[in-house]
Formats: C-alpha cells, structure tokens, sequence
C-alpha cells in the first residue's frame, strides 16, 4: 500500500505547499553542460537569469557547478565550490527571499552551500558517491533531493542493465530513503534520475510507469529537460527541444510529478498552470 504523498517541505522554517507543482530552474555555474543555454560565466551573469527565472515563476533556483551529463570531465571540490559559494551569496543578496537549492554530490560543498543561503541539497549521486552525504545532511535538517544513479557521470552510460527496470530501481532508492529516514531525515524528495544510467527507450519506460515513486510518500522531482531522449528521439538538438520538454512535462504531472527541474521556466509554469485549470475542473 503506497504511503499518502507528502505535500510540503520546511524551508529554514518556512513551509512551502506542493499541492500544486512548482518549478526549479536550473542555473549551471559551469562550461560544459550539455545545454548551452543554461551556461553562466560570470557572477553577474548568473544573477541576472536567476532574476529573470524568478520573474517567470521559479520557486527553487538549482545551483551547480559540476557538469553531470554524460562523460563529463571531473571538477574539484575546491573548484566546485568556488563556482558555486560567490554566485550562492550574490543571489542572496540581489532576491533575499529566492529558494536556492545547491546541485552537488559532495557532502563538503553541500555545507558550505548551505552556511551561504542553499535551503535544499539536490544530490544527482543519491549518497552514493560520497559516504559522508547522507550524515551532513541530517545535521544540516535540509531537504534533500535523493536521485536514482547509478556508477559516476563518466560511467553511468555503461550501467544501464536492469533485471526489471522500475523495481531495480524502486529497490535501489527504497535502502537509501530507509538510511535517511533512520538519521532523522523528514524531508526527502525523490527524483528517478531520468537519463543517469537510463537509455533513451528505458527513460520513457520510467515515465510511463512513474506513479509507482510514489510508493515512498515523498514529493517527486522529474528533470526531463531537454534530455536527449527528447532530441534524439525527435532527430533536432538540444537547443531545438522545449516542445518535446513540455510535452513529457505535462505527462509527468499527470502522473504525480510535484517539482518539474527545468531549463525554461515560463513554459513550465504554464503547463503547471493549465493542468490545475483543467483538474479544477468537475467530472461525471
């Protein structure tokens, strides 16, 4: 029996209410993500999209400074946090109240996000690749985005055989959310990890079944944008695939989706606001 799906987090004390989906932009303080459009350069660069996606109706701002597409290269610890610590502090200063959550794997930058404004831990590697994630963050009392992956970004591609692929992986999350929940973690928010040790036909596969994640009663985050099992399924590039985003956007959220992490906010926003539009309204 799937547990009743939790519908808020605590946010440093204030409560935020997911009843209604809400969006997380996605701001790469990096070179080398797989979308160029999402790529910052500079600080004031940086602040002026966070600005802008808070215009369109972004609830989270989703920081990274580590490129985890496909192949690519590693970043250090140091490197990463300097990426991300100047960028965290200015959008503080210029939106005080702005949702920041920090995308990172490292337990280490978790934390220094955190002493510098961060409100949630969005970890790609679910604990997995570092052993001191999971206890930083219970002491820190954030919520943590706990993602399906499996081996590095560098490896990911070759790891993608499954015996059964959503219970592999509902198994896989349920021993990580058991670990969490035994340190006092109260809010999770689970993410299936869509294109990390996925192939394209195994993507849609998790989509089509994603109301199984549910079994956790944690929000769900769903990160399809402009994946490219979007473009190479559709034969364009990334740049070319925010139709296709929106589309398995909108099917995510009729399937329970609460968090849609995305590149292109204002085309989010107004799936989410015309899907609540369309189930406000009566049946029979």
């Amino acid at each position: 029996m799937p547990k009743v799906t939790k519908k808020t987090l605590n946010l440093r004390g204030k409560i935020l209410d997911l009843t209604v989906p809400k969006v997380m932009g996605i701001l790469n303080i990096t070179p080398d993500s797989f979308y160029a459009g999402s790529r910052t350069f500079s600080v004031e660069s940086a602040v002026e999209q966070a600005g802008r996606m808070l215009s369109e109706g972004a609830t989270f701002l989703d920081l990274g400074g580590y490129s985890t597409r496909p192949g690519a290269g590693p970043v250090s610890p140091e490197e990463e946090a300097d990426r991300v610590l100047p960028v965290i502090e200015a959008i503080r200063r210029g939106f005080p109240e702005a949702w920041i959550s920090v995308d990172t794997f490292r337990a280490p930058v978790a934390r220094q996000a955190v002493e510098a404004g961060a409100v949630m831990i969005n970890d790609v590697s679910g604990g997995s690749l570092d052993p001191g994630m999971f206890a930083t963050v219970a002491a820190l009392d954030v919520p943590y985005v706990l993602m399906h992956m499996r081996g590095t970004p560098q490896t990911m591609t070759a790891l993608t055989d499954y015996h059964d692929l959503i219970p592999d992986i509902l198994l896989e999350l349920q021993n990580r959310v058991s670990a969490l929940e035994q340190l006092g973690l109260k809010d999770i928010v689970v993410d299936p990890g869509f294109g990390f040790a996925k192939t394209a036909r195994q993507n849609f596969e998790l989509l089509n079944g994603l109301e199984a994640f549910r079994m956790f009663g944690s929000p769900l985050l769903v990160g399809l944008s402009r994946k490219s099992s979007i473009w190479r399924t559709l034969g364009i590039t990334a740049e070319e695939a925010l139709n296709g985003t929106t589309v398995l956007n909108t099917l995510a959220l009729t399937k329970g989706a609460d968090l849609l992490r995305v590149h292109d906010v204002r085309e989010a926003v107004e799936a989410i606001t015309l899907l609540t539009a369309c189930q406000a309204l009566p049946t029979g």
